[in-house]
């Protein structure tokens, strides 16, 4: 089975890093193991209504000193439809969607910054205060 290196924010603040084998967009909840996990812990079961956002990340160590750049590059052509996300908390993410629908539970978005350390993220639509079309 293929683990995909994530990043979970839950709506509360929380963190957790690890991986998953069974995200899918369409389900209520996936497992997840958390990063150094001692030898024989079982992945526990995370719930979508309770998270903010899932990262797919490139790296789970990431780049602390890396600031997100929220706007496209001019000499890059975007391809799917910009779009801007504000999170209750005051977050935001700007990026590209070939699949927002405000009546689905989230949608992915594909951050504008290549240089970010996320591939794409799922948003779930519940945790932002305001999503618009660039």
């Amino acid at each position: 089975m293929i683990q995909n290196k994530i990043v979970v924010r839950f709506q509360d603040g929380k963190i957790i890093k690890g991986y998953t084998g069974d995200f899918l967009p369409t389900k209520p909840a996936f497992h997840i193991m958390p990063l150094n996990a001692p030898a024989g812990t079982k992945p526990f079961l995370v719930q979508i209504v309770d998270l903010k956002a899932v990262f797919f990340v490139k790296d789970l160590v990431g780049n602390p000193d890396h600031r997100e750049r929220l706007e496209f590059r001019a000499d890059k052509p975007a391809v799917g439809k910009k779009i801007r996300v504000v999170f209750r908390d005051g977050e935001i993410l700007v990026g590209t969607t070939q699949g927002y629908d405000p009546t689905r539970t989230g949608f992915f978005l594909v951050p504008a910054d290549a240089e970010s350390n996320n591939e794409r993220c799922f948003v779930v639509g519940a945790a932002a205060a305001k999503i618009s079309f660039l």
